[in-house]
């Protein structure tokens, strides 16, 4: 079995790359709304920050939350989609006292929105004229993403110029667009506008260019291979990522590992290990070291990497970290 029919039978092809926007990569979101008139172009202003409208209240208990603590520290970890509707109910007043608390907060990156940092890695690592789309695709499958790229307002010619990783990711995630969702809604810009107002620093697991470089150094047979199952099934991510939220939004991480983590696992194992097992072992490190420290800390990153048997959680409790459930 081919990569790209694994990909098609595992819940929808395209829904990979909507867990890499919503709940693993928190980057992709900011790429592919960048498309198409910034990520060919020569520079791109920043990103105006928007301002940040108040949460309904979640049903239930609300988004899942951990804690880990020692006798001097207590670092909250709580699991993210990094694009929502404007209206999704996921206020929660213990995420919030959490928040309250902590004297910093660690995203997976402290500057998702940064288009004037994100666009000359976009055309450096995104763009590759000397081996177009159109050198890679059928015929069959260039009229498809000419379709497809409607969406976008662009066509197969402009888009010809992208590796094959950015084009499937400006393909998936056209229909979350014109579903509602928006990066601007993501939990991370709530979170970053309250920390920032209450004056906490704020900073990031990764930089820009690591996230970047995860995506662009995918294999070509597996970008390909996403991008061929996006053009197939890109009409379906946001009935994916509906799914998605609305376990998220009631805590339900078994449902999250279901349909996200174990999903991308049987899919592509590069993509697997690429977007969450490395990182996750990256980020353990980076929470024992604080956990080393003093002080209390809120760290936000993808739900899906708060998920499964290769979780932050699971590595720290391999490690004999405890790990709470609030």
């Amino acid at each position: 079995m081919t990569l790209a029919s694994r990909l098609k039978s595992t819940t929808a092809g395209v829904g990979r790359w909507v867990v890499g926007a919503a709940l693993g990569v928190g980057l992709c979101a900011a790429l592919a709304t960048g498309f198409p008139s910034q990520a060919l172009a020569q520079s791109a202003a920043p990103a105006v920050p928007a301002a940040v409208a108040a949460v309904p209240p979640a049903t239930g208990a609300g988004p899942a939350l951990w804690v880990v603590k020692d006798a001097d520290s207590t670092l909250y970890l709580f699991g993210t989609v990094h694009v929502l509707r404007p209206d999704t109910a996921w206020g929660s007043p213990k995420v919030d006292a959490a928040l309250a608390s902590a004297g910093n907060v660690i995203f997976e990156i402290s500057n998702p929105d940064d288009q004037a940092a994100i666009m000359p890695l976009v055309q450096s690592q995104g763009i590759s004229p000397d081996r177009p789309l159109s050198s890679l695709l059928n015929a069959e499958e260039i009229a498809r993403l000419d379709e497809a790229a409607k969406a976008i307002g662009a066509s197969a010619a402009q888009m010809d110029p992208l590796r094959p990783w950015l084009a499937a990711l400006s393909i998936a995630m056209a229909p979350l667009q014109k579903a509602g969702y928006d990066p601007k809604s993501g939990v991370e810009t709530v979170l970053k506008a309250r920390a920032e107002a209450a004056g906490k620093p704020v900073t990031g697991l990764e930089t820009i260019d690591k996230q970047v470089g995860i995506l662009a150094g995918l294999s070509e047979e597996t970008q390909l291979a996403f991008l061929r199952s996006s053009l197939e099934d890109y009409e379906e991510a946001a009935t994916e990522l509906d799914r998605m939220v609305v376990a998220w939004s009631n805590g339900d991480v078994q449902t999250l590992e279901d349909i996200a983590v174990d999903g991308m696992r049987e899919a592509s194992d590069e993509i697997y290990q690429a977007l969450l097992v490395k990182r996750n072992t990256d980020w353990a490190d980076q929470i024992q070291t604080l956990l080393a420290g003093s002080g209390t800390t809120f760290i936000a990153v993808g739900a899906a990497h708060l998920a499964g048997d290769d979780s932050v959680q699971e590595i720290l409790g391999d490690r004999g970290v405890t790990v709470t459930r609030e």
